[in-house]
């Protein structure tokens, strides 16, 4: 009975978006929703993405199954758990072409437990933050203000401050502006606002 109503609703889902199954329990007991999964697992009509997030498999003729995107990913996994999740400042920093550095490791912030999580053969890391560096998430701001805060008060400089600003959209650089980030990270936001208020 609960097999069939959760096969019923997981075709609902488009190919490759990933779900969790906790918003099946309406359907059945903690148990009996666990072993319907595991079953359409078994079967092929869903893959196991990491623990509790699945997805209806999106195949390609080429590579055969295909997963889903990390972001979309890291997206299910914080609204599931009703946790802020946050680009950490290593990669945010690469991003922003500050340091040239990979991460051995995909790393994030978040307002949850630091953990390390397995999705397909990826190892990703969750580190808790305070909630200031958790500000914006999912915002280029909020990658702005971890990148620089990451490199820290004394690596930081003018340079680096003007072309992350520059890279940002009017909207962006106005929410990073009005963000609370420590005083040695005002000081240059200010002087950045300075310079192009006077020309």
């Amino acid at each position: 009975m609960t097999t069939a109503a959760i096969q019923k609703r997981v075709k609902t889902y488009p190919k490759g978006k990933p779900f969790a199954s906790k918003s099946f329990l309406k359907l059945g007991s903690r148990t009996s929703v666990d072993q319907a999964f595991s079953r359409l697992v078994k079967s092929g009509k869903l893959t196991r993405v990491t623990s509790g997030i699945y997805v209806r498999p999106k195949t390609n003729r080429f590579v055969g199954n295909v997963m889903p995107e990390m972001a979309k990913v890291i997206a299910t996994i914080a609204k599931t758990n009703g946790e802020t999740i946050q680009v950490h400042g290593a990669e945010a920093a690469r991003q922003f072409k500050l340091t040239t550095q990979v991460p051995a490791q995909p790393m994030f912030y978040t307002s949850g437990s630091t953990r390390e999580v397995s999705i397909g053969k990826l190892k990703i890391k969750f580190v808790h933050a305070a909630r200031r560096k958790l500000q914006l998430a999912g915002t280029r701001a909020g990658a702005a203000l971890t990148a620089l805060w990451f490199l820290g008060k004394e690596s930081v400089n003018e340079n680096m401050v003007r072309s992350v600003c520059v890279s940002l959209e009017t909207e962006e650089l106005t929410k990073l502006m009005l963000a609370e980030v420590p005083s040695w990270m005002a000081e240059h936001l200010n002087r950045y606002q300075q310079e192009q208020a006077n020309g």
